[in-house]
């Protein structure tokens, strides 16, 4: 059995930033990763990394919209071979970041507990055992598999990782579930030419949102060509010889889609399975995430968890905060998820979606009297100067106390703003100081400008 000072199951990027803190301070760190293909984690390699590199790449085929089928294949192909590029540039230099480190080990192979201090590495070719005092989880989640007949063995029905691999661009994509992973792939193949259609089984768009926001996100996408079937229930899957189908009832008729490829994006659940917990006293919660307190203890003190497993927000910066906390708490320190507030997000349309704090209606359902400032893209000079004009900026202010209670922007370059505006709200800002603060022109920044006089 080795012995180490600290065991970390998966190399995401709450695992391998906390790693390289360990190692840096001269703890004796393994660090356990069962593909050699996700050093670095499901960002840079099946995740947000890949993805934006394709959403890139997606913007330039859409110059060429009237490009014959076949150019916007190779196009896409193209887009393939570099996003694998990127890819395996991040995820070596990841590997050689910590493996290079002489306090730091990485192990191939699935990783589980035999006890509370003992891990199994089970690799291609033998097992080894591991011990530490320390152990800290960080292995991700994996997608969620619903129960429709004919899923197993369909050889064109694919998950966001598979998607983000696939070299041949279809003339027709069926995307099952209207969620944000969804959307995105939606916008990304409709742009490189792809026909594209979601569906859904609930009655309401994106019902997280406001109706004025899911109502816009529609008919843009609608306006790349996306074609929405909600309130739908899926009957079967059909492996065809050229296509794949999908056969589902709405209001009491069944239809068929044919389609070269099928996305099956319907969310993510925590990646436990294998970890056999029970071994080691950790508890679980009903949706099988590592169940954890405000320092990401399990109930196994000495045993943390990080990220998507911890059952939080999927986010690759909530992972990072996430090993933040940890490495505070073993220093003896308070900080807390308890004090994370106002987590933005951005979907990355075209344009991209983003948001923090509450939407209009969280805020009247909570009981806030509100002000709320609705500002047109188009209204933006730099969204002239760049030609995208569609959708809107909306920021909703305590009437009572003049702060920042949130927004939503659906405008380019909103992942950015939308940090100037999170950033406000964390310190307690009035909406005036965005109101009237000086923002170099012409930036989409200087739109709180505006938007802000609004209220």
């Amino acid at each position: 059995m080795k012995q180490f000072d600290a065991i970390i199951l998966g190399f995401g990027k709450g695992g391998k930033t906390l790693a390289a803190a360990l190692a840096a301070s001269g703890k004796k760190v393994a660090l356990v990763e069962r593909s050699k293909e996700m050093y670095g984690g499901t960002c840079i390699n099946v995740g947000c990394i890949p993805s934006k590199s394709l959403v890139h790449s997606a913007l330039s085929a859409k110059q060429h919209a009237d490009a014959a089928f076949e150019e916007k294949a190779a196009a896409y192909r193209a887009a393939i071979a570099e996003k694998r590029r990127l890819t395996s540039m991040l995820r070596q230099k990841n590997y050689d970041k910590l493996a290079s480190h002489p306090n730091t080990t990485v192990f191939d192979g699935t990783g589980s507990f035999v006890d509370a201090h003992t891990i199994k590495v089970a690799g291609a070719e033998s097992e080894e055992l591991l011990s530490a005092p320390q152990i800290f989880i960080n292995t991700g989640s994996v997608s969620v598999v619903p129960k429709i007949e004919g899923i197993e063995g369909n050889r064109r029905v694919l998950f966001s990782d598979g998607m983000l691999d696939l070299d041949t661009l279809p003339r027709r994509l069926v995307i099952i579930g209207g969620g944000y992973i969804g959307l995105e792939f939606a916008s990304i193949y409709a742009n490189f030419g792809s026909a594209v259609t979601v569906v859904q089984d609930g009655a309401d768009f994106v019902p997280r949102e406001d109706r004025d926001v899911a109502d816009e996100l529609q008919a843009i996408l609608e306006k790349k060509g996306v074609k929405f079937i909600l309130n739908t229930a899926i009957t079967r899957l059909e492996n065809h010889e050229s296509t794949a189908a999908v056969v589902y009832t709405k209001d009491g008729t069944e239809y068929t889609l044919s389609a070269e490829a099928i996305l099956i994006a319907t969310g993510r659940r925590p990646n436990t399975d294998e970890l056999n917990l029970a071994a080691a006293g950790v508890a679980t919660t009903p949706r099988g995430a590592v169940q954890v307190n405000e320092y990401l203890q399990s109930s196994a003190e000495h045993i943390y968890a990080m990220g998507d497993v911890a059952g939080g927000l999927q986010f690759t910066y909530i992972s990072l905060d996430d090993s933040r906390i940890v490495k505070d708490h073993l220093a003896g320190g308070n900080r807390s998820t308890a004090a994370r507030t106002n987590v933005p997000y951005s979907v990355f349309l075209d344009p991209p979606f983003s948001r923090v704090g509450l939407s209009e209606t969280e805020a009247r359902q909570a009981g806030y009297e509100i002000k709320v400032a609705k500002l047109p893209t188009a209204a933006v000079p730099k969204a002239q100067v760049l030609r995208k004009t569609e959708g809107f900026l909306k920021a909703i202010v305590d009437a009572k106390t003049d702060k920042i209670l949130g927004a939503t922007l659906i405008c380019p370059e909103s992942y950015e703003i939308i940090n100037t505006v999170k950033l406000a709200m964390q310190m307690g800002a009035d909406y005036t100081v965005l109101r009237d603060q000086i923002f170099t022109h012409p930036t989409m920044s200087e739109a709180l400008n505006d938007l802000f006089s609004l209220i």
